[in-house]
């Protein structure tokens, strides 16, 4: 069974603000919590869902049968949603929701290897047609990669004793699994790093999966495009999990909202040099005590809204 607890459900779904026959998007269909939610509130609209995970899509598609029949689900990585719906005819849209990060369903599955906690082969692929995966990264990289990608994409500080391990061990032999290289990790550190809270293989995992695939230059390209596709009046919610994600959201609606630079002197803002979208929340919304109590992976998820402005005159 495909399980998954979706965060910020409630505050998501009232963001996008959905109109009964409006058009929607979830790129990250997931468990289809949230996309269950929206076609719950459409009549004459339609839903298009997105995952790369063929699990994810059959899962949905049962769930989903049960409510009706007004949804298309795609199975392909959201960095190609404006040129899948646009080859559906689909070329403006009413709202868009992102909900980053690994589904509870691909931890739990220990065999896709995302997860430091089950023993597997080093996989992380969230699209299992692909063929670069972590087992080539880790043992294939060199040096001077691996270092870049843990220091990047994990914050990790000890990126250079973690990736000289790495190098260590797999010219003995390959690392083939997750426990393989949670103990190569672990003899990487310094004693007084295992002590402290918090898995010490965390971090390595979480930037060998987002190296994997390539989830930044996805997200900051897939974010620019629903933008595009923003009907006025018409909302992007985006639920991030960590500091990286969240930066590229606040930078990309930061620009997309802040007036350009205005030749001192002008009687009246040109039309044309006012921001097309306007911030819906001046700050993140985040879990409630309630929800933390009871989804441990709520407490670092920030949702974040942008609106395309109402034109008028």
């Amino acid at each position: 069974m495909f399980h998954h607890i979706s965060v910020l459900l409630e505050e998501s779904i009232e963001a996008l603000n959905i109109r009964e026959d409006g058009i929607y998007v979830d790129c990250t269909l997931g468990g289809a919590g949230h996309s269950a939610k929206i076609l719950e509130k459409l009549t004459t609209g339609h839903l298009y869902g997105f995952d790369q995970d063929i699990e994810a899509i059959e899962a949905a598609r049962q769930r989903l049968e049960k409510i009706n029949s007004s949804f298309t689900l795609i199975h392909d990585n959201f960095v190609h949603m404006k040129e899948d719906l646009t080859s559906l005819g689909i070329t403006e849209v009413d709202g868009v929701l992102f909900d980053l990060g690994v589904s509870s369903h691909q931890f739990d599955m220990g065999y896709r290897g995302f997860s430091y906690q089950h023993d597997a082969r080093l996989d992380m692929r969230m699209d299992q047609d692909q063929t670069l995966d972590a087992y080539h990264i880790v043992n294939e990289y060199p040096y001077e990669q691996l270092v870049f990608i843990l220091e990047r994409y994990g914050d990790e500080k000890f990126a250079k004793s973690i990736a000289r391990k790495i190098e260590q061990q797999r010219s003995i032999q390959p690392i083939e699994t997750t426990l393989q290289l949670v103990d190569v990790i672990k003899s990487a550190l310094p004693a007084y790093a295992k002590r402290k809270a918090g898995h010490p293989a965390k971090k390595t995992f979480q930037a060998l999966r987002i190296a994997v695939n390539d989830e930044l230059n996805v997200f900051e390209k897939a974010l620019e495009d629903a933008l595009d596709l923003l009907k006025p009046s018409g909302r992007v919610a985006i639920i991030t999990f960590h500091s990286l994600e969240d930066r590229i959201c606040k930078h990309i609606l930061m620009e997309k909202t802040q007036l350009k630079d205005i030749p001192k002197g002008l009687p009246v803002i040109p039309e044309n040099m006012l921001p097309q979208y306007r911030l819906v929340y001046r700050k993140p919304i985040e879990a409630t005590e309630e929800e933390l109590a009871h989804n441990h992976r709520a407490h670092s998820a920030k949702l974040r809204v942008i609106e395309r402005i109402e034109k008028h005159g």
